[in-house]
């Protein structure tokens, strides 16, 4: 498959993925175009979503927190190893924790994670 088919048919699955991030979330201020934030979501739902925002920016930081952490690992790796001949790479990674609390009231500490995808081409 060529790199352009590959590019339409992520475009293509990037309508699909646009439709399905759509959150009821208000507790986070407004994010940046050029953040990905990793929740539960099927993994290529995120793949697909930062690609397209690659597409458009020169930067994409793909941001996670506790469990979700794999995950956003995970949607850097294939990204960068699949796409390999288009030219991306991984920027500094922050990594840092927040404070939470809980339902029951309890403060905890959430790990968090930063992968900034930069496009090289």
């Amino acid at each position: 498959m060529s790199d352009h088919s590959s590019i339409n048919i992520i475009c293509h699955r990037a309508q699909y993925a646009a439709q399905l991030s759509t959150s009821t979330n208000t507790s986070r201020p407004p994010k940046a175009s050029n953040e990905i934030f990793i929740g539960k979501k099927p993994l290529m739902v995120y793949v697909t979503a930062t690609l397209v925002q690659l597409a458009n920016e020169p930067t994409v930081i793909i941001k996670a927190r506790g469990k979700s952490i794999t995950r956003a690992v995970d949607v850097a790796q294939i990204i960068i190893k699949r796409m390999n001949t288009i030219g991306y790479k991984i920027g500094p990674i922050k990594l840092g924790s927040e404070q939470v609390t809980s339902e029951d009231g309890k403060v905890r500490n959430v790990s968090t994670i930063e992968v900034p995808i930069l496009r090289t081409s």
